[in-house]
């Protein structure tokens, strides 16, 4: 995506341009991207806190190397057991709150 310089204004409107609304397929194609990114980071970032290879991390939640690899890199989407698996090895937990209305 062209930046401008950071000059960008109205990110969302820049979404919508280059990916379509909010709804459409297109979109809903780049927000799974962009959480399958989001999430692998965290992972990343996490084991490397923790200081745990991915084979490590991988013997600890019965996947492979490679798996923890294509998660890492947002390739593909752990399954809600495995992504809760990945997290309590690596020493954290999910907080789901309700919000105050």
């Amino acid at each position: 995506m062209q930046t401008n310089n950071h000059q960008i204004k109205d990110y969302s409107a820049e979404l919508d341009k280059k990916y379509g609304a909010p709804g459409t397929k297109e979109r809903e194609k780049f927000d799974e991207e962009a959480w399958n990114f989001y999430t692998g980071q965290i992972l990343l970032e996490a084991r490397k806190e923790a200081k745990v290879t991915q084979a490590e991390l991988a013997a600890r939640t019965q996947t492979t190397k490679s798996y923890i690899s294509k998660v890492e890199n947002g390739v593909i989407t752990p399954s809600v057991g495995v992504f809760y698996r990945l997290v309590a090895a690596l020493g954290m937990r999910v907080e789901i709150v309700k919000p105050i209305i």
